[in-house]
């Protein structure tokens, strides 16, 4: 039976310092790069840049997925449900004015707070150390 050793592959340390925690956060929110705050953090509305065009820093490895969704449903609802719970304690408006109201602003919501969470995401994997580096060499672009 063989006994179980440790990966001897090392970790190579990045080539750029991250900031602190709450300067990246505030970076990316501003949908500039986390690390250096001088580059634009998108290529398109929602698209991370593969690096940063300043430092260097590994932008389009690190994978947000579902958390920046996830974090405007829940701001979003935050919102958006409190206003609806007082204006039909106060108003008493019908069901089709309630939707003519909360429907349009939970879209324009959503919309407008995307992109800074997306980017706050970014940043906060990146100060974490979440690069997608650590599995390996970098990968080949995928098919957009």
């Amino acid at each position: 039976m063989t006994q179980w050793q440790p990966s001897t592959r090392s970790v190579e340390a990045p080539a750029w310092t991250p900031p602190p925690l709450w300067q990246a956060l505030r970076r990316g929110a501003a949908n500039r790069c986390p690390v250096c705050g001088e580059a634009p953090l998108f290529d398109g509305f929602l698209k991370v840049r593969r690096a940063c065009s300043h430092c260097h820093a590994p932008l389009g490895r690190v994978r947000a997925d579902d958390a920046p969704p996830y974090f405007t449903i829940f701001i979003v609802g935050h919102i958006v449900v409190p206003l609806m719970l007082w204006m039909e304690r106060a108003y008493e408006p019908s069901l089709w004015a309630m939707a003519a109201i909360f429907l349009p602003l939970t879209l324009v919501l959503c919309l407008l707070i995307m992109r800074p969470v997306k980017g706050a995401t970014v940043g906060l994997m990146l100060r974490l150390g979440v690069t997608g580096t650590e599995n390996g060499p970098d990968l080949p672009d995928r098919p957009a």
